[in-house]
């Protein structure tokens, strides 16, 4: 992995400033268009090819959308609304079209009385108003009674496995601890199984859905053009990260970091130790970063292979390029305000939800 880098957000450059959502900037060559409106703390969004969408509310409601028209979607699994856990991410398997599978992730009640972050599969019903043969795929050991961190967004790998970002629930010693979910990506098929070329599946003590782990509060996740997992994640005062995850690395947390305690106290050992990963590109100071897309170039070819990543705090979507990857550009507008999640639709254009304005927008050239 090379070094990473950093920049002040303050200095990055500006990419577009559009004065009213719809409508395009000569300068910018970009349109806005909101697509789906008066959404309560939207979180995660799904674009279907033929222009309908879902997308979830934290409060606990999956909606769908299409030609204006929308509808609650009744059958999802039991939720914990409780600090930054609710319902959270949504993706539609990659033969959706066949099978009408999706899945979610959400932060689920627990016996203990605390809650943890889970996954489940559903089948969306033909008129598209209920999720039918919902099944609970994972959830992490050993959850908590806080409100932090959950993560938690879900990506399916190209060889059809299923793979989770999980926060370190605030308990940042638990990141390093294998025998916990905590601060972990974890990789499991389909049906909830654990893979056999999973890193640890054979290790005592070590739970065998872990492929990475070192993590803070990974918020953002997707594939690139090759097919390999990146990540974005929150540091604490400066240090969020873009990771490239690799099988069975472990990403420092909270042992080594670009950043600082809010309380102004330094990060375990310093930036870097050796047997643990360094940052692709890190923002100091921090953005808040959240939903995270690697673009295929449909619609602009000139950002074929970039980086797209949202930023909670700055109101922004960062596009990040080159070898060592770098902040190039920000589509900074009215409508980027704190911007949740970033995905490229089937049409190829980047759809955003912005938690501020409770929407979700579409750009296109």
């Amino acid at each position: 992995m090379t070094f990473a880098k950093h920049i002040a957000t303050a200095t990055a450059l500006t990419l577009c400033s559009l004065s009213a959502a719809g409508t395009a900037s000569a300068q910018s060559g970009l349109t806005i268009t909101p697509i789906a409106e008066n959404l309560e703390a939207p979180w995660g969004v799904a674009p279907f090819p033929d222009g309908g969408l879902l997308v979830t509310e934290k409060a606990g409601r999956l909606i769908y959308q299409k030609d204006g028209a929308r509808h609650e979607v009744t059958g999802l699994p039991q939720v914990a609304v409780v600090g930054q856990g609710g319902l959270l991410d949504i993706t539609l398997a990659g033969d959706f079209a066949q099978s009408r599978l999706l899945f979610l992730t959400y932060a689920k009640p627990q016996e203990s009385g605390g809650a943890g972050t889970a996954l489940a599969s559903a089948k969306l019903s033909k008129d598209t108003r209920s999720l039918e043969n919902l099944t609970e795929l994972f959830a992490m050991k050993p959850g908590s009674s806080g409100g932090q961190h959950f993560g938690s967004r879900v990506v399916e790998a190209p060889d059809g496995t299923l793979l989770v970002t999980i926060g370190e629930r605030g308990d940042r010693p638990a990141a390093q601890d294998r025998s916990t979910h905590n601060g972990s990506i974890i990789r499991v098929n389909r049906d909830g199984s654990v893979p056999d070329d999973n890193p640890f599946i054979d290790i005592p003590d070590v739970l065998p859905e872990i492929w990475s782990y070192g993590h803070r509060n990974p918020q953002g996740a997707g594939l690139d053009l090759e097919g390999r997992l990146w990540v974005s994640e929150h540091g604490a005062k400066g240090g969020d990260e873009v990771n490239r995850i690799t099988k069975g690395a472990n990403y420092g947390w909270p042992v080594i970091s670009y950043g600082e305690h809010y309380s102004g106290e330094k990060i375990g050992e310093g930036t870097a130790k050796e047997g643990m990963a360094q940052p692709e590109f890190y923002w100091d100071p921090s953005i808040a970063p959240a939903g995270l897309m690697v673009y295929s170039g449909a619609l602009f070819p000139e950002w074929e292979g970039d980086i797209f990543v949202g930023s909670l705090k700055f109101d922004y979507i960062a596009r990040l390029s080159g070898t060592p990857l770098e902040e190039v550009a920000q589509i900074k507008t009215d409508e980027t305000a704190r911007v949740r999640d970033v995905v490229e639709g089937p049409e190829g254009g980047i759809w955003f939800i912005s938690e501020v304005n409770g929407t979700v927008y579409r750009i296109t050239p």
